[in-house]
């Protein structure tokens, strides 16, 4: 039973990380595109500086969910997955660095060096992300002693560049709609034409892969088995109908709200659809790490358990405030958040 809950809230932590750091990786990625001037970046700074420190500690919690609950499994993914893991550390480290250090310079040319590598800093986890959470689905080939057979390229499949895509899609346009929520004037109406212009080609991709996931991996199983988790991709797909609902009457704030549930739904979706599994093989079954075999003790992850009841709504809510604080929108007078 506890091995079932704690599946249950490591799927919602990483549900929570990819709606919450989904949009400043999505915007941050965009800067080249919606800026036209320094005004400009200092105003997409802005929108994201109060939140993005935040919203990636949910990436902490979900990989020391992992490491505390299903330490087998943790253990086993990051010595099979352990270069693109490590790109992802390194490119949320530079973007970091370079969110903090850009304000610290006056040369121009120090600026547009630093906002390179913000874009790349935000652009590679959105692909990385997608595509290593696609292989999941899909099942990694990996033997009984937690030894991947193949090297990068091995992640590099069909479906996994195409989970690659799916994921930079629905933040680039989970991004925009923050853009545009967030900013006035010209800003605005450039995020917003970026935003319409990206929904129907996140729709084409979005097809695609729930068509792939049919024949390259087991995730529908699941939902025959107990019909109650049809619910999580028919609400991806309403959520992503009335996003463009909301886009077309400018209506900032209920389409980000349902780009956000577009991919909360679309995790669990996954999420369920994995289950038991949490690190399944592609060579052998008996090769999985599941919620059970790669579990903590039932001791530790009751007490887990009575911790994370504790802290997570106290987190939540500290974001909620945090979020209220900074609602109102940035203009080009406003303070520079650097």
């Amino acid at each position: 039973m506890l091995e079932t809950i704690w599946f249950i809230l490591w799927g919602l932590l990483w549900a929570i990380y990819f709606m919450l750091d989904g949009f400043d990786l999505g915007l941050g990625t965009l800067l080249p595109l919606l800026s036209k001037d320094e005004t400009d970046r200092r105003m997409l700074y802005a929108s994201m500086g109060p939140f993005w420190n935040g919203n990636e500690v949910w990436l902490l919690t979900a990989g020391g969910a992992t490491f505390a609950a299903f330490p087998a499994a943790y253990a086993t993914m990051f010595s099979v997955m352990y270069t693109p893991l490590m790109l992802l550390l390194f490119a949320l480290i530079f973007r970091g660095i370079a969110f903090e250090y850009r304000g610290k310079v006056e040369d121009p040319a120090a600026r547009r060096r630093w906002d390179h590598l913000f874009v790349v800093g935000s652009a590679l986890p959105m692909l990385l992300l997608g595509v290593a959470f696609a292989n999941i689905f899909a099942g990694v080939p990996f033997d009984g002693d937690g030894v991947l057979q193949g090297n990068l390229l091995t992640f590099l499949n069909p479906y996994g560049l195409l989970g690659g895509a799916l994921f930079v899609l629905l933040f680039l346009l989970h991004g925009a709609i923050w853009g545009a929520w967030r900013t006035t004037a010209e800003l605005n109406a450039r995020a917003a034409r970026v935003a319409t212009g990206l929904w129907p080609a996140l729709v084409v991709v979005a097809v695609i892969f729930l068509v792939a996931s049919w024949f390259a991996t087991p995730l529908y199983r699941n939902c025959f088995a107990m019909p109650v988790l049809w619910s999580f991709p028919v609400l991806a797909v309403v959520g992503l109908l009335l996003c463009r609902f909301f886009l077309a009457r400018q209506n900032w704030g209920a389409a980000w709200g349902c780009s956000a549930l577009t991919i909360v739904s679309a995790t669990f979706f996954g999420v369920a659809g994995l289950f038991p599994n949490i690190f399944p093989s592609s060579l052998d079954a008996a090769f999985s790490k599941t919620a059970f075999n790669a579990a903590s003790t039932p001791k530790t992850l009751g007490i887990m358990l009575g911790v994370a009841l504790v802290m997570v709504p106290i987190v939540i809510l500290y974001q909620l405030w945090v979020y209220r604080l900074f609602r109102g929108k940035i203009t080009r007078d406003s303070p520079s958040y650097d």
